[in-house]
């Protein structure tokens, strides 16, 4: 199955790109798509447990992916 990571701000600039087109075996999971950035030399900009979200909703690690689906990682924001 094929799934869109979608990166920002922090998080596209140490990988050097918005958006990448990931293939994983049938049944992956977000921790799956985490794993997989993690193997960038580049990705170590990320924290243990990014905030992530699959087709715009908050997801858990454990959450099981579908072909097609849009996965972004949400970098910390800071303001006041």
């Amino acid at each position: 199955m094929r799934v869109q990571l979608l990166l920002f701000a922090s998080y596209a600039e140490a990988l050097g790109r918005t958006e990448l087109s990931l293939d994983l075996p049938p049944g992956s999971s977000v921790a799956d798509v985490l794993a997989r950035v993690r193997q960038d030399p580049a990705a170590g900009r990320l924290p243990p447990s990014p905030l992530v979200a699959v087709n715009q909703r908050y997801a858990k690690p454990d959450t099981l992916l579908r072909d097609g689906d849009e996965v972004a990682l949400i970098p910390p924001v800071a303001g006041g």
